[in-house]
C-alpha cells in the first residue's frame, strides 16, 4: 500500500478542528486543506488551524490554500488585513501604462504573498488568466486582467514571479479557460462551441505562454470540439489536451468539484477527476460524512504527481517585504493614475 497522501484537498466548516475532524485528517491523510472566509478570524487562529492540520496528517509541509486573488475574491477580508485590488483594476492600469502596471502588480503580489506566508498559507490560488470579453459572465469579470492575451500574459507573469519570490505557489486558473462562459459554473455547466484553432489563438494563449507556472487549476465547462459529453475537470480528452497540446506539465488541481456544473455524487466526481488524469481533486464543501466519502473515492498521489509537486516546491524563494509599505505604494500609484 502506498504511503503517499490522498490526491485530495478538502475543507472544514469553522475556525478550528473538532475531535472527529482531526481524526478524519489523521486517518484519511488528504494532501491539502482549502480555507474559506468561514475559517478566518485572526492571524494566530489561522496559524493554529494550519498547524493542527499539518500535525494531524503528519506532514510539516502539507499545503494549505485559500482564494486570495484580490478584489471580490479575497478571503482575508474581515478587516484585519489590507484590502488588495482586483486583477481587473491592474488590467485597467496596464491599458494606460503597462510598465507602471507591471510594477504595481509585482509590489502588490509581494505584499500579498508575504502576508500569506506569515499566516503559513501556501497559496492564494492566483493568478486568473482567463480572458474577460464583453459577453463573459461576471463570475470572471474583474477577476481577469482583460481580453487581450498579450496583456494578460505580461501581467500574470508579475504575479507568478512575485509569488515564487516570497515562497508562495502561484496557481494559474482556470485552464483551459473560462473566457467564453455565459453562465456561472457554480450553478450551471457552461458549453463552449469554439473551434480548437480559435481557442489556440485566444483563450489558450495565456496558458501556453505561462506553461512554466508550477500549478494550474482546471475549469468546469464543456468544450464541444474536445469532449462534447464531459466537463473539462472530469474529461480525459481535455486532460490530454492540456498535457500534450498546451504542453503543461505542472501540477493540475481541479476547481472545487462541489460546483453544479458537474453531475454525480461527491465521491463520483472525485473519482472521475482522478480517472481523467488530473493530479489532485478539490472538494472543499460538505459535512464530515461528505469528506469521508470523497476520501474513500480518492487514491494516493501518483509518483508522477509527487514529482511535479516536488519540482514546484523547488521553485520557491524566501523573500519577505514590508506589507504596509508596499501596499501603500500601490495605492499611491493608482491614486496618481486616476484609476479608482
Amino acid at each position: 500500500m502506498s504511503d503517499a497522501p490522498l490526491a485530495l484537498f478538502v475543507g472544514i466548516p469553522g475556525f478550528e478542528f473538532s475531535r472527529d475532524e482531526t481524526a478524519f485528517f489523521r486517518d484519511a491523510n488528504p494532501f491539502g486543506l482549502f480555507l474559506f472566509r468561514r475559517n478566518i478570524d485572526n492571524p494566530d487562529q489561522v496559524r493554529r488551524l494550519c498547524a493542527v492540520f499539518r500535525e494531524a496528517v503528519g506532514r510539516a509541509d502539507a499545503p494549505v490554500f485559500i482564494d486570495q486573488e484580490g478584489g471580490r475574491v479575497q478571503r482575508l477580508d474581515n478587516g484585519r488585513w489590507p484590502s488588495f485590488r482586483s486583477l481587473g483594476a491592474f488590467g485597467a492600469l496596464a491599458r494606460k501604462d503597462l510598465d507602471l502596471a507591471r510594477r504595481a502588480m509585482r509590489l502588490s503580489t509581494l505584499a500579498m504573498g508575504t502576508l500569506m506566508g506569515d499566516l503559513t498559507i501556501d497559496s492564494g490560488t492566483t493568478p486568473v488568466v482567463d480572458l474577460a470579453r464583453k459577453g463573459t459572465h461576471d463570475v470572471i469579470g474583474q477577476r481577469s486582467f482583460g481580453d487581450d492575451p498579450a496583456l494578460v500574459i505580461a501581467m500574470a507573469r508579475e504575479v507568478i514571479a512575485g509569488m515564487l519570490e516570497v515562497g508562495e505557489l502561484p496557481i494559474m486558473k482556470h485552464i483551459p479557460g473560462y473566457g467564453r462562459v455565459t453562465v456561472d459554473p457554480h450553478f450551471d455547466c457552461p458549453v463552449v462551441d469554439a473551434t480548437l484553432d480559435d481557442l489556440r489563438d485566444t483563450d489558450f494563449r495565456p496558458f501556453i505562454a505561462l506553461k512554466d507556472t508550477p500549478w494550474a487549476m482546471v475549469a468546469h465547462l464543456i468544450f464541444t470540439q474536445i469532449d462534447a459529453q464531459q466537463p473539462a475537470s472530469v474529461s480525459r480528452s481535455v486532460c490530454d489536451l492540456i498535457r500534450n497540446d498546451l504542453q503543461y506539465d505542472g501540477v493540475l488541481i481541479t476547481d472545487c468539484l462541489s460546483m453544479e456544473a458537474l453531475e454525480g455524487t461527491p465521491a463520483e466526481r472525485v473519482a472521475a477527476a482522478l480517472d481523467a488524469g488530473y493530479d489532485v481533486a478539490l472538494y472543499s464543501q460538505g459535512d464530515l460524512t461528505t469528506r469521508q466519502a470523497v476520501a474513500r473515492a480518492a487514491r494516493p498521489l501518483r509518483p508522477v504527481s509527487l514529482a511535479r509537486i516536488a519540482r514546484a516546491r523547488g521553485m520557491l524563494g524566501a523573500k519577505r517585504v514590508d506589507i504596509a509599505a508596499l501596499h501603500a505604494e500601490v495605492e499611491q500609484i493608482f491614486e496618481e493614475s486616476g484609476i479608482a
